[in-house]
């Protein structure tokens, strides 16, 4: 006995029918990036993807065409799609940390990071959650314990401003902060203390300051004590390395 044919549904009014075809680019999407579909692989027909997704043809090709301009996949003309290699990922809006090198490239970064993270911390204050607040004390305690010990701070400084950015709820934050990596931290690259001619234990105790400061306005919901705190702790790191760059070009015209 033969299987009856499935009758190809009717094409649906145009907002369900882009709703559909969002639905294909995802399940298509996901299945690539799985690697349940891998590069090389060719695509289901239209007809197979037609009755797996029960959509008509026009919603699958308009789904195809998504994932062409995605670069995705490519067509072959009569021999069918086929999953491309992933592109080499992009720096974000141009932001490569290979490129912060010098001291003016670090005072340019941390001009961004006052815009982010000021808000980031005023967004942390109203929503994070207990066990955020506890995963923020804990790098927090880290961060004092190492600096107090004489000890590399700046993974657990790194580790307190994402999950900060974190903390915001925005995911945005967090990304780009975390593809700049420990470029976040002036004193990844600079010797900040001996650049601004500040005694190391004394800058890094007032940089303990400024983060307890963020943190506590955080513990208590306070939005604007939080954005203040942490503008005022970025722009403190600012003004340091500004007056050090200016004594090193004061420096330099003298020789």
């Amino acid at each position: 006995m033969n299987t009856p044919t499935p009758a190809t549904p009717a094409v649906p009014p145009l907002r369900r029918h882009r709703n559909l075809a969002q639905g294909v680019v995802a399940h298509l999407t996901d299945s690539i990036r799985s690697g349940s579909l891998k590069p090389g692989d060719k695509l289901p027909t239209e007809s197979e993807i037609m009755r797996l997704l029960g959509v008509s043809r026009t919603v699958v090709r308009e789904a195809i065409s998504h994932l062409q301009a995605a670069a995705l996949v490519e067509t072959r003309h009569g021999i069918g799609t086929f999953v491309l290699e992933p592109p080499a990922p992009a720096a974000p809006m141009g932001l490569d940390p290979a490129t912060v090198v010098t001291m003016r490239d670090v005072l340019a970064l941390l001009e961004l990071r006052i815009s982010l993270e000021t808000e980031a911390a005023g967004l942390a204050a109203g929503r994070r959650s207990d066990d955020q607040l506890a995963q923020l004390r804990a790098a927090l305690d880290s961060f004092e314990a190492c600096a107090r010990a004489g000890q590399e701070t700046v993974a657990p400084d790194m580790a307190f401003h994402l999950l900060l950015a974190q903390a915001s709820g925005n995911r945005y934050f967090h990304d780009i902060l975390s593809h700049l990596g420990t470029n976040i931290i002036p004193r990844a690259r600079l010797n900040s203390a001996r650049l601004a001619q500040d005694d190391p234990a004394q800058y890094l105790e007032r940089v303990i300051q400024e983060h307890e400061a963020i943190y506590k306005a955080i513990a208590r919901g306070d939005a604007d004590g939080a954005r203040g705190a942490m503008r005022t702790h970025l722009s403190n790191s600012r003004e340091r390395l500004r007056r050090a760059q200016e004594a090193n070009e004061a420096a330099d015209r003298t020789l």
